[in-house]
């Protein structure tokens, strides 16, 4: 390699390093800021930490979350919350770049649907509906929380709860959720509420089959079918073979 080559390189190495530290918003920023950051346009270290890169440490020193969705970083009232909850108060993990990424050359927010849940407190995780909207198809009408019964974090869709794998609703059991499912709890349920389902009514015909446990209905009877049609294997004694 000549030496008038080598010049050249290492003119070039120091003009660009010389215009990095001069003007780094312009040579390594990524994009333009979002409107609220605007003043921050060349104040790269309001926001980030040397050889590390973006710190939400430094997020919050202008974004308390006492006051995310109420305030702001001023400190006045917000007249039109982006959310009706302000739910960063409830977050145990503080980070937010999770979430937020400010310039737009690697999107100004994450994509949609992509909140971590984890992040949140435990204490919310039964708390679904303080930040989204009950479905408003015919089954979820007759439900109010407890959402995670059928649905996970990760996914809303699809849930991990089939009926039919439990009890088939055909025929006369085409019953709204609260007829046999009481205190809007899903994983606990009682047949003891229609026709001729009572305990004593029970009793002695199911000892007269063998069977003495039948606290638990659809071990045997997982439809309409009055003999138990689908029951499951190995939890009936002998005598019950008629069904």
């Amino acid at each position: 390699m000549s030496n008038l080559l080598k010049i050249i390189l290492a003119a070039n190495l120091i003009a660009i390093t010389a215009l990095v530290l001069i003007y780094p918003h312009l040579m390594v920023g990524p994009g333009k800021l979002i409107p609220g950051h605007k003043q921050l346009d060349k104040d790269c270290f309001a926001c980030h930490a040397s050889f590390t890169g973006a710190d939400s440490r430094r997020c919050v020193i202008c974004h308390k979350p006492a006051d995310i969705g109420r305030l702001t970083s001023a400190g006045l009232p917000i007249a039109k919350p982006v959310t009706s909850v302000p739910f960063h108060q409830n977050l145990a993990n503080l980070d937010c770049l999770a979430c937020h990424s400010d310039h737009a050359g690697v999107r100004r927010f994450r994509q949609q649907g992509r909140f971590n849940h984890s992040l949140l407190k435990k204490t919310m995780f039964d708390q679904c509906q303080s930040c989204h909207k009950s479905p408003s198809d015919a089954l979820h009408h007759q439900i109010s929380g407890n959402c995670g019964q059928c649905h996970n974090q990760t996914k809303w869709s699809p849930a991990t709860f089939e009926h039919s794998k439990y009890f088939a609703l055909d025929r006369d059991h085409n019953a709204t959720c609260v007829t046999c499912h009481a205190g809007n709890d899903y994983q606990r349920y009682t047949c003891y509420g229609c026709h001729e389902h009572t305990p004593d009514n029970i009793r002695r015909k199911h000892i007269e089959e063998g069977i003495r446990n039948f606290d638990n209905c659809v071990e045997c009877h997982r439809s309409s079918s009055a003999h138990g049609e689908g029951k499951r294997e190995g939890n009936h004694k002998e005598g019950h073979g008629d069904d």
